[in-house]
């Protein structure tokens, strides 16, 4: 059985996937988008794991160019990797996890032994210590977007200094997801429109690119999201307060009394500018559908019957966070979905509103979810009540079936007792969804408080406590761990 001899290839239809996945070789399959950084990233340790495994077929889909293929996958964000051994799908991964990919590779590789952690060093020499430090941070990245942001320590001196160098930089300074050009967020593209609007000169900085300035900045400025806008060193606020300085004109007022230079106008309405090219009645009608409810999805298909994964998950995370929506095809009308890639500037489906905002795509709204911040901005605009302690774990402990609350991941685990119990559900055949309590010390402290139980791991079945190492391993001694899961 030949490999992929340390190449990857792009595959261009179903057919030609079936074709390779009858060779019986290991095939890695990574679904892709153009648009999501994360996408690249991991295509680069993608190819470097390529050229360590050439008896394995690494090969790469674009997701929205091959809806069949990645419909057939449930693929639904990304980057997503299925891994194929004799034509079988035997594991799978989504998001950017660099450590966990090669742990997957060399396991369906067959190389190291099972349960045995790939660092991200095994990538070998041909990585360079340029592609192993972006690993590093994409792996110190992803953990952070799965699990919220952690606490950190005071602001050292240096860092203090930088931060306020950066403020200092330009009159207007924006602090942003993404740059002007690739907004990175819908609130990122709001504040930059308005300032287009506005006509002033503004320097920006990408967050996304410096966890470091990320971080420190919402210590600095004690505000905890971003876009972040400064006039002279002085925080105004974000994207909502720019919204509401710019339509009432007091952007325009602080501009002018602290002597920022106004370079022209750019006309638009509520901080959105008009889109070039479309008919005034075209204009109204998408205006009318955006705020046609406090919170609209713009989709391939409907809600119960998605037409694409992206859809698929957006429509799941809304449930997920129990928020009442309304949606529009864009398959049945080709005026309104064309029209509103320009209207919007946003070029993919689906597209989120909240309260007439853009807030992005599947990628933005999952990576929102995970940070939490999608929760924080449905918050604020009185979509939903702001969620306690209480109800964030109970959102966790009712998120799988059967839950385990554990030091690290199932594929990596921090303590032998977590191992233990992770090694006990899978001789058991029993899919579980886990949390990783090192990464969120209010999670960790809380659900002590909440379960009275002060040790990890600590495993649940609908909700209800089962116990920890002890317990777990006594069920499956005395073979009672399946049936005590699955009543």
């Amino acid at each position: 059985m030949g490999g992929g001899g340390g190449s990857v290839k792009d595959v261009k239809s179903k057919g030609e996937l079936d074709t390779l996945l009858q060779s019986g070789s290991p095939v890695v399959l990574h679904f892709w988008a153009s648009w999501c950084d994360a996408s690249k990233h991991m295509d680069q340790v993608f190819s470097h794991l390529c050229t360590d495994f050439p008896n394995s077929h690494f090969v790469r889909v674009e997701a929205e160019e091959q809806p069949e293929i990645s419909e057939e996958y449930s693929v639904s964000a990304v980057p997503f990797f299925v891994f194929f051994k004799d034509g079988k799908v035997v594991d799978k991964l989504e998001g950017a996890d660099p450590s966990s990919l090669a742990n997957k590779v060399a396991k369906v590789a067959g190389s190291i032994n099972p349960g045995e952690a790939a660092s991200p060093a095994s990538l070998g020499m041909a990585a360079g210590p340029a592609v192993l430090e972006t690993i590093q941070d994409l792996a110190k990245g992803n953990g952070s977007s799965r699990m919220g942001t952690q606490v950190q320590p005071g602001l050292s001196d240096a860092l203090k200094k930088r931060l306020q160098q950066l403020i200092d930089s330009h009159p207007v300074m924006l602090f942003m997801k993404g740059s002007p050009e690739e907004p990175k967020c819908g609130f990122s593209r709001k504040v930059i429109d308005i300032l287009k609007d506005e006509g002033v000169k503004f320097g920006t900085f990408d967050i996304l690119s410096d966890n470091e300035v990320r971080e420190g900045l919402k210590k600095l400025s004690n505000w905890p999201t971003f876009p972040q806008l400064y006039c002279k060193g002085e925080l105004l606020g974000g994207c909502d307060i720019a919204i509401a300085m710019h339509e009432s004109g007091e952007l325009k007022e602080v501009f002018r009394d602290h002597g920022v230079d106004i370079i022209g106008t750019e006309h638009g309405v509520g901080g959105i500018s008009e889109p070039n090219g479309l008919s005034k009645d075209l204009d109204t009608q998408l205006r009318s559908l955006i705020n046609s409810s406090p919170v609209m999805l713009f989709m391939k298909g409907k809600p119960n019957e998605p037409k694409c994964g992206f859809s698929h998950k957006v429509v799941e995370i809304l449930k997920q966070e129990k928020v009442e929506f309304d949606s529009f095809d864009i398959l049945l009308d080709d005026e309104v979905r064309q029209g509103l890639k320009v209207f919007s500037n946003w070029s993919s489906y689906p597209q989120l509103y909240i309260k007439g905002d853009l807030v992005g795509g599947s990628d933005i709204v999952l990576e929102m979810q995970k940070s939490g911040e999608l929760k924080r901005v449905l918050s604020e605009k009185g979509i939903i009540k702001e969620e306690t302690l209480d109800d964030h774990l109970r959102s966790l402990i009712s998120s799988s079936p059967v839950m385990l609350f554990m030091k690290g991941t199932p594929d990596a685990p921090r303590c032998g007792f977590s191992s233990k119990v992770v090694n006990a559900l899978r001789e058991e055949g029993v899919s579980f969804g886990s949390f990783d309590i090192l990464t969120d010390d209010a999670v960790r402290q809380g659900l002590k408080v909440f379960s009275n139980w002060p040790t990890f791991p600590q495993l649940y079945y609908k909700g209800e406590l089962i116990g920890g190492c002890d317990i777990v391993l006594e069920l499956r001694n005395n073979g009672e761990l399946k049936a005590t899961l699955s009543e």
